[in-house]
């Protein structure tokens, strides 16, 4: 699983010019799942993002969760974050996990973020999305299941 997290001040998703998903103060996500990720990666990274403590407090200091703020996620489907491009220019996407099971470990991690009290808009699960945003510090964290 690999997720890219953007704290944000504001986050939408569009799909033919038609917004689908969107938020103000918190979370965008891009994920990718791969064949391998299941239950247990989705359990450790809704409990990391959910705790996740980047959110400034009253002295300035990043000491607060998505949860402390009552912030929302915007959550996107990303296959291409398994791009392999060691070999030519054109990537590869075979590190990417199957588009059925994908959607799957895509869809019970935003429910799991749901049931953990977070507000979760999304895109939708292999459309062509036109995503913006408005990244707050700008503060980017990369996870990846890889290095559990």
């Amino acid at each position: 699983m690999r997720i890219v997290l953007q704290r944000v001040t504001s986050a939408q998703v569009a799909i033919d010019d038609q917004v689908v998903g969107k938020i103000k103060q918190g979370y965008l996500l891009l994920f990718g799942a791969s064949d391998s990720d299941g239950e247990d990666e989705i359990d450790y990274y809704v409990h990391k993002i959910s705790k996740l403590r980047v959110f400034s407090d009253d002295a300035g200091k990043m000491n607060l969760s998505i949860e402390d703020i009552g912030g929302a996620i915007l959550s996107i489907s990303q296959f291409t974050l398994y791009a392999d491009t060691k070999k030519g220019n054109r990537p590869s996407f075979t590190k990417a996990g199957a588009p059925d099971h994908a959607k799957e470990i895509y869809e019970r991690f935003n429910q799991k973020l749901r049931n953990a009290g977070i507000h979760v808009e999304t895109g939708e699960f292999g459309a062509d999305m036109q995503v913006s945003l408005v990244n707050d510090g700008p503060v980017t964290i990369i996870f990846d299941s890889a290095d559990l």
